[in-house]
């Protein structure tokens, strides 16, 4: 049984990617939101709701208000990572649906690359714990889940390689990508060693950028310029908050919040048209897959495997190039369900992929703690 029509997606737009040098924080998530308004048909007095994440001021959704000129009844700037974005959309979902706003603005800006936030996952409470043994920050959890997981079930370097080759063939299609050279699986494997297993190429890029997204009721996406992007199912869930704590470096709670999301939605695996997954490494979208039920625990590599994901390929995913190759500020999600939305309206020309309309939008956040699923459909 389908989900009902409360909500939908109705203008996503980025800011300037790359290295933006000229253009602090706020300029990046005015610029998206901006232009998403303007997609959408609507205005900033339109908005009665404001959703930001971000690690770059103690309120954000205050200083953003602020900047914007925006006077919300709702705000919410849950924080749980790379996958606040995904939240932030089902938090929306659920608000609309309660009668507390009419349309939701969420944004994300960062100037990671030009300008740094010294940050970390683990707060000095918990990081003490990790931090003086050597461990390397994000890039060392990382690496033990990709090491358990070869120690595991046998994956191989290469097939982790699959993924970045595949993204990268994306990117190439893309002209918003920060890389679009072509690279081959040797490529992957040679390039240094970060923490291993992981390699330069199994990492994702650091950019500055922001995008927003606006989700509005069923009665306000009648009227917008664009045609609705509707949200069919969102999950949402999270199992730890260092490494050290992981239930097991091999399962993340996107077994969760994805059966959560597909739930809600009333649609199988086998539907999905296109996926965008959170890949900050190779190793977080192996996890994910298995993780989502699109194949077996242990399975991942060989799903991945002769190029599945790639332009082309029985799976298309990350069809924008992805964090490892499109773009990555730091907290990615937001940029997963704005590649989403235009697959779903046919808007992207090279990388289109044939008659899309079920996409599925998975956000990670921190050390594979934090994990939120959601199901778009265009009809």
């Amino acid at each position: 049984m389908k989900s009902e029509r409360i909500a939908a997606i109705v203008g996503v737009a980025e800011s300037d990617l790359g290295k933006t040098p000229d253009k602090n924080v706020l300029q990046l998530q005015a610029q998206a939101a901006k232009a998403a308004l303007d997609e959408a048909g609507l205005t900033k007095d339109d908005v009665d709701a404001l959703f930001t994440a971000g690690n770059w001021a103690w309120a954000p959704n205050l200083m953003l208000a602020e900047y914007l000129g925006i006077d919300a009844k709702y705000t919410d700037s849950t924080n749980i990572g790379g996958s606040s974005f995904e939240a932030h959309v089902g938090h929306a979902m659920a608000g609309i649906q309660a009668g507390l706003f009419e349309v939701a603005l969420i944004t994300y800006g960062s100037t990671n690359r030009t300008n740094p936030v010294n940050s970390t996952f683990s707060a000095p409470l918990t990081g003490q714990y990790e931090q003086p043994y050597g461990l390397p920050g994000t890039v060392g959890s990382y690496a033990l889940a990709a090491m358990r997981h070869m120690h595991q079930y046998g994956t191989t370097s290469e097939q982790l390689a699959e993924v970045a080759v595949a993204t990268r063939k994306w990117a190439s299609l893309n002209e918003k990508a920060y890389k679009r050279e072509p690279i081959e699986i040797s490529d992957v494997l040679e390039s240094r060693m970060i923490a291993e297993p992981l390699h330069l190429l199994d990492c994702c890029l650091v950019t500055d950028g922001g995008g927003a997204v606006v989700v509005a009721s069923k009665e306000v996406a009648s009227r917008t310029k664009k045609p609705p992007v509707w949200i069919l199912g969102h999950g949402e869930a999270h199992s730890h908050n260092t490494i050290t704590n992981m239930p097991d470096l091999t399962v993340t709670s996107a077994r969760e919040s994805g059966e959560r999301a597909f739930q809600m939605a009333g649609v199988s695996r086998a539907e999905i048209d296109v996926a965008e997954i959170y890949d900050s490494f190779t190793i977080t979208v192996l996890l994910t897959l298995e993780a989502l039920g699109f194949c077996e625990p242990g399975e991942g590599g060989e799903f991945v495997s002769n190029q599945r994901t790639a332009p082309g390929g029985a799976f298309p995913m990350n069809t924008n190039g992805g964090g490892l190759s499109y773009c990555h500020p730091g907290m990615y999600g937001i940029f997963l369900l704005i590649e989403a939305v235009r697959q779903l309206r046919n808007e992207c020309e090279a990388r289109q992929v044939n008659n899309a309309k079920l996409a599925l939008v998975h956000g990670t956040g921190g050390v594979l703690s934090s994990t939120s699923t959601v199901i778009l459909g265009r009809d």
